[in-house]
């Protein structure tokens, strides 16, 4: 049987002093893999679990030198010297990387041991205990890779490190099982109350996620619900109104609100990806005001990240 520092998992970044990720200072460690494909992700590189090249084109020079080191030939030159892309062929070899003189290109996603993160990890501890921050895993869906979770916050509660785990939800219940005890804290997604809704906005419907919510609540550990609010998705009274109820059935008493943002739209062209919500514009913030007050007439504590 493997040790826990001997375990290794899928990582696309880790990100110190993150202050919107749980209490406190805290560093958050992004794991790849997610089988949930919501609509409006912002990290789109976290979906696959194999590593992905990104393509920064306002930093391409077209000195073509990527085109000449491709052993796949998934680069070639297109009309007027432009770089032609054939994502199906791209192998995320990291040859063009090593070619590009301007850093126009990037692989995202590298193979990282327990003991590779805690060496990240453990920089910043000071600063945990000062502010009563800690470690949190994100993602992508961190339970995609439970041995890895499990190993990453054993090691950390072992060193009195606070773990905070936001997940989907969406995995089977023995993933959650083996973490549970070793989870101070869920950040839970809640992206639809409706199983026919939530399975057209991330392809899978909501069933099990909810059974897993209701049996992480049974175990009484701490739980803050987060909610993705996209325009036109999911933020009708109806929904909201199902959400509310649903932290009442609970006794879960705060939500945490996550606006929309259009951030990681460039994320989908540097992937070669079409971006669903294109058309989707971000909140006003008389909006959110709106929404955040309706949510809270229901005796909820709201919070607007």
């Amino acid at each position: 049987m493997m040790v826990a520092e001997e375990r290794k998992g899928w990582v696309f970044n880790i990100q110190r002093y993150s202050v919107n990720d749980g209490p406190g200072i805290r560093t958050t460690v992004f794991f790849k893999g997610c089988p949930l494909h919501c609509l409006w992700c912002d990290n789109p590189e976290s979906q696959g679990m194999t590593p992905e090249m990104l393509y920064l084109e306002p930093s391409c020079t077209r000195c073509h030198r990527c085109v000449a080191t491709c052993p796949s030939g998934a680069t070639r030159v297109g009309v007027n010297g432009a770089l032609v892309i054939d994502w199906q062929l791209c192998q995320a070899c990291g040859k063009c990387v090593e070619s590009c003189l301007n850093e126009a290109r990037a692989i995202c996603g590298s193979l990282m041991s327990v003991s590779d993160v805690m060496a990240v990890v453990k920089k910043d501890s000071l600063f945990y205990r000062n502010s009563g921050g800690g470690v949190t895993v994100s993602g992508g869906e961190p339970l995609y890779q439970p041995e890895f979770l499990r190993g990453i916050f054993t090691s950390c509660q072992e060193q009195g490190i606070h773990t905070a785990l936001e997940t989907s939800g969406f995995a089977g219940w023995q993933a959650i099982e083996d973490i549970i005890e070793h989870t101070d804290l869920f950040l839970f997604d809640i992206k639809h109350t409706e199983p026919i809704r939530h399975r057209q906005l991330t392809g899978m419907d909501n069933g099990q996620i909810l059974a897993n919510l209701a049996k992480i609540v049974a175990r009484q550990k701490s739980i803050i619900l987060r909610v993705p609010l996209i325009p036109g998705c999911n933020d009708d009274r109806e929904n909201l109104d199902g959400l509310a109820r649903l932290a009442g059935r609970l006794k879960l008493t705060r939500i945490d609100l996550l606006p929309y943002h259009r951030l990681g739209v460039n994320k989908y062209r540097r992937l070669g990806r079409r971006y669903e919500l294109e058309s989707v514009t971000e909140f006003h913030e008389e909006e959110l005001v709106s929404i955040k007050a309706h949510l809270e007439s229901f005796g909820l504590e709201v919070c607007l990240a």
